[in-house]
């Protein structure tokens, strides 16, 4: 599948997400959380979190979470030799939010709050503040 084609599964992932904008009125930030499925196939998935806290300083704010896409999870399996390392898929999906951010149908609730992207056990990465 072409990376044009994941970015619309993507995005359409993301419009089913926040079609009915619930999200609750305590939302300070939102961040995508990867994950490794499978280290094998080089297949990542990626959960979408509304979160109560931020703090630029404190990487711990995405842990308190008040909104969830529970285990509806977008997953992407890498298929290029040189792009199977997490860094890549990191990359990949950080470019497919941005996009998003920038023309998605539903951007404006996520441009409404600071947006960060990382491995649940690892650093975030603030995408937008």
């Amino acid at each position: 599948m072409l990376k044009t084609e994941l970015y619309e599964h993507f995005s359409a992932w993301l419009d089913a997400l926040l079609e009915n904008n619930d999200m609750p009125e305590n939302t300070k930030a939102f961040n995508f959380n990867l994950y490794e499925e499978s280290i094998e196939d080089s297949v990542y998935g990626v959960q979408l979190v509304a979160c109560e806290a931020f703090d630029e300083e404190d990487s711990d704010w995405a842990c308190e979470e008040c909104w969830s896409s529970e285990e509806d999870i977008f997953c992407v399996e890498l298929s290029d030799e040189e792009d199977k390392d997490w860094k890549a898929a990191q990359n990949l999906i950080k470019g497919w939010i941005g996009d998003y951010l920038e023309s998605g149908k539903y951007a404006g609730i996520l441009n409404s709050e600071p947006v960060g992207i990382g491995f649940v056990d690892g650093d975030l990465e603030i995408i937008r503040k």
